[in-house]
């Protein structure tokens, strides 16, 4: 049994005394980049996972609401078979404990991406952009999450200060790249670690209850450009020509390969920027310091991406300039 707090004792009186359900075993499954953590628990009628978000730090709502969203356009995520909203408390169904990251390889690679383009083309075209209720990816969104990069990573992590005007000039780059894309649903946070590998209706979707509507290149690019594993840019190419085919096809989109190119790469250094900062701050504010590992990663894509782009020269040269030396400097006292 899982080493008790006040929250798991919580849980498994609401599973015990208000579910009927007898608990044989209870375990933490995992947690995220969030307050929130997750058990699986094993009952005689099978097994469960409980999400415990602490209402003080976690809304259940938007979890609820986008799952019946999500299953509604034919993305397969966890059934809710309970809630309780008062303690912050979910069970849901169990998508076992193997995701994307775990299985990929170069041989399983093909077969498991085409599930998960797949299943993004039903999130794309089956969840309608008006009357979903979901919020809008917008000029103040993108600028609050840019602002975790500059907050975190460069001021507090590195302590380096980028000039006001190569800033301003990344950041109008990234914002007009973003919202003069098409808009569909946008999951968040499409990679390898929250699509569960299972033996019918793979992938299983999790962590996505921050939908927006915004750019359609931002779920491709999380998961081709994925934070937690590379793979060679010719083959990161070729999957997201034959993406772009695909919503060409379905009437989504109505650019040339290279426009596309184009959001797709400017996208992608939005969320990577965006993500080294939060990996920033989970380090510094939360103490989970493995994220740490990630950010050489997504540095290489964001300096990648820069290379290519001449209105990005000045942040590129910024980059190398500053922050690589003051990255590596921590690497190597760390």
């Amino acid at each position: 049994m899982m080493a008790e707090d006040l929250r798991t004792i919580s849980i498994l009186d609401w599973l015990e005394n208000d579910l009927l359900l007898t608990v044989t075993h209870c375990e933490p499954a995992s947690s995220d980049a969030s307050f929130r953590r997750y058990f699986r628990v094993t009952t005689p009628g099978g097994q469960f996972i409980v999400m415990d978000a602490p209402p003080s730090k976690e809304n259940t709502e938007p979890f609820i609401r986008i799952a019946k969203l999500l299953t509604q356009s034919q993305v397969n995520v966890p059934t809710i078979f309970h809630q309780n909203l008062t303690d912050g408390f979910l069970l849901l169904e169990d998508f076992g404990s193997q995701c994307f990251l775990d299985r990929l390889n170069a041989n399983t690679a093909t077969d498991l991406y085409q599930t998960a383009f797949d299943s993004l083309f039903k999130l794309q075209t089956q969840t309608p952009v008006q009357n979903s209720g979901l919020p809008s990816y917008d000029e103040p969104l993108l600028h609050r999450e840019l602002a975790i990069f500059d907050e975190w990573f460069l001021g507090r992590l590195l302590d380096i200060q980028i000039p006001a005007t190569v800033w301003e000039t990344v950041r109008s780059i990234l914002t007009a790249s973003a919202l003069e894309q098409p808009r569909t649903c946008v999951h968040r946070d499409y990679h390898s670690r929250n699509l569960m590998v299972l033996d019918s209706d793979s992938p299983g979707v999790i962590d996505f209850q921050d939908a927006v509507i915004g750019p359609i290149t931002y779920d491709l690019v999380s998961l081709l450009r994925d934070c937690y594993i590379a793979w060679p840019e010719h083959q990161v190419e070729q999957w997201r020509l034959n993406y772009f085919e695909r919503l060409q096809q379905a009437a989504l989109i109505n650019c040339s390969p290279i426009q596309f190119k184009r959001w797709f790469d400017l996208m992608g250094l939005q969320r990577h920027l965006k993500a080294i900062g939060i990996f920033s701050r989970l380090h510094l504010r939360d103490g989970k310091s493995s994220y740490l590992d990630d950010i050489p990663r997504t540095l290489n894509y964001v300096t990648t991406v820069c290379a290519v782009y001449p209105e990005l020269a000045e942040f590129n040269d910024f980059l190398h300039s500053h922050v690589l030396p003051a990255r590596n400097s921590i690497s190597s006292t760390a």
